[in-house]
């Protein structure tokens, strides 16, 4: 099989959150619901304050614990590709997806009852196109594929982050190639 995953160079992301507005705009979300997110972040103090963003979706883990405790088998690993799908008519909306995943990443969406989440842009890729948030990036910040070219591309790039869980925990599909900020472990989250 191969695995797919996403490479997010955070050296490039401005925070302007045009990924998250095209995410959102491909699957129709309704308002307050996010596949993908941008969270800003501060640390230092002055004179050598500094911020930096991070993109959040699913991470299409390899070893994915909304999978794991998924009762009827909605939430699946693709064959094909390894991302980590969801099956809607399959989903009962028990939500055990939403509070399994340490990302928080999956979505319930009340109105349907049901759970739903980034599926790597599947249908669009499956006729050559590419994923929304990576296509529609101004910066050049985001990028999907095999995640061993990934690596070859970016050999730097690193799965942990002081923000972020244990890449141990599901060993997540994602490469960031981090800014020096990102990489301390006093940061303040910014309300924007």
């Amino acid at each position: 099989m191969t695995k797919k995953g996403f490479f997010f160079n955070q050296e490039r992301c401005v925070g302007c959150k045009t990924c998250q507005i095209a995410c959102k705009d491909k699957n129709d979300l309704p308002i307050g619901t996010l596949f993908r997110r941008i969270s800003s972040y501060e640390t230092g103090v002055f004179p050598a304050p500094s911020t930096f963003h991070f993109s959040a979706s699913c991470n299409h883990c390899s070893s994915p614990e909304c999978v794991a405790v998924c009762p009827i088998g909605a939430m699946y690993v693709d064959r094909e590709d390894g991302t980590v799908q969801h099956n809607d008519a399959l989903c009962i909306g028990c939500q055990y997806c939403v509070t399994a995943c340490p990302y928080g990443n999956p979505r319930y969406l009340s109105d349907l009852k049901v759970v739903r989440k980034c599926d790597g842009c599947k249908a669009w890729r499956d006729i050559g196109e590419q994923v929304a948030c990576a296509s529609s990036c101004p910066a050049r910040a985001l990028e999907f594929g095999l995640l061993d070219e990934l690596q070859a591309e970016h050999p730097d790039a690193v799965n942990d982050l002081s923000i972020l869980p244990s890449s141990a925990q599901t060993q997540p599909s994602l490469l960031i190639k981090p800014r020096a900020s990102a990489l301390t472990t006093e940061y303040r989250e910014m309300i924007t």
